[in-house]
């Protein structure tokens, strides 16, 4: 009788057990355009290993998905930017937020020049066409760069984002070290005005700008540009090489940068970084949750947040290159892991992957 008694509790345990596992479980993300294209892979390949689990992910913009966590309106953001003083503060502070890099890739100069399908820019030159001060294609500045291609009398058209943004972020922070007269004119920021130009939302907003545009020019994720043929300009780096964005030489404008990351809320700037082979136009794009996942519905669904960031700057990684994005390097991963071992769900520890 008794060994009857264990086995049935046993076969209840194992069906108590199944019935956990078998339940569907939804996660809700929204963010950075940026990492899309990886985003999508990572939770199209994440749900084939996990045919119970559902994860949403919306490219509404770095701003529109840190406005959803602050809200609690999604259960993970991504954002290109870094999370600032103003936004941690809403988020109830740093001890409250965990943010990790989740890949890295470059921001390009893309055009529409008939012909023309390898131009070099400086940054100074980018500076002052978004300033309004080179106006035309023919203007001896880029000539100078160029020798060799025959550039038209055209008019450029300055291609802009209008939605809040981390692509935003990263080219006009790099402008800035470029250019005083653009940091003082313009500044900085997910959001700017800019004094010329044409604005588009999102990377296909300024993608369809640029194609539909005889002489325009905008920055696009290069993961964008190589996907839909849009052509796009090497960039001179702080060596004085001018270097096309590429997974390798976002990672090497990305090496070093472990040194630079501590505690839960990690971030590095790598934009304009020293390196003969370093793009200068590249940064990490962010994942971001809260230290305590308050915001989810239960235990299930924080433990396959936390297993599915964890699968995401490991195994994930693998499908970085082959969608034009730079993997994470080992010591990147590693400050990643330690961050993600603080989550905890209503004050208990959540398990993470090995």
């Amino acid at each position: 009788m008794f060994g009857l008694l264990k086995k049935t509790a046993a076969l209840v345990l194992a069906l108590g057990a199944s019935v956990v596992s078998a339940q569907n479980v939804q996660l809700q993300g929204a963010g950075a355009t940026f990492p899309n294209p990886l985003y999508q892979k990572w939770v199209t390949e994440y749900q084939k290993a996990h045919p119970t689990v559902k994860i949403d992910y919306q490219s509404i913009g770095s701003g529109g998905g840190i406005k959803g966590i602050t809200e609690k309106t999604v259960d993970f953001a991504g954002s290109d930017a870094p999370l600032s003083a103003d936004e941690l503060k809403a988020l109830g502070g740093a001890d409250n937020v965990v943010q990790i890099p989740s890949t890295a890739g470059g921001v390009v100069p893309a055009y529409n020049l008939k012909g023309i399908n390898d131009l070099k820019f400086s940054g100074e030159i980018l500076a002052d066409i978004y300033l309004g001060k080179i106006t035309k294609w023919s203007d001896a500045k880029i000539k100078a760069l160029n020798s060799g291609v025959t550039l038209p009398d055209v008019v450029i058209t300055p291609a802009w984002r209008t939605d809040g943004s981390g692509t935003n972020f990263v080219w006009t922070n790099y402008l800035a070290t470029q250019s005083e007269d653009f940091k003082g004119a313009i500044g900085v920021g997910k959001s700017v005005k800019w004094p010329v130009g044409q604005g588009g939302k999102g990377n296909d907003g300024v993608a369809a700008i640029v194609q539909q545009s005889a002489g325009a020019i905008g920055y696009i994720e290069q993961s964008y540009a190589d996907q839909n043929k849009i052509p796009y300009a090497s960039v001179k780096n702080k060596a004085g090489k001018f270097v096309k964005a590429s997974p390798k030489t976002v990672s090497v404008a990305g090496a070093g940068a472990v040194d630079k990351m501590t505690g839960n809320v990690i971030a590095a700037d790598i934009w304009n970084q020293p390196g003969d082979e370093a793009y200068p136009v590249a940064s990490f794009t962010y994942l971001i949750v809260y230290k305590d996942l308050n915001n989810v519905k239960s235990r299930e669904q924080a433990g396959t947040l936390v297993d599915f960031l964890n699968w995401a700057i490991g195994a994930g990684q693998d499908f970085s290159e082959s969608l034009d994005y730079a993997p994470l390097a080992s010591g990147v991963r590693t400050k990643d892991v330690a961050a993600l071992k603080a989550i905890t769900y209503k004050g208990a520890a959540v398990p993470v992957a090995k």
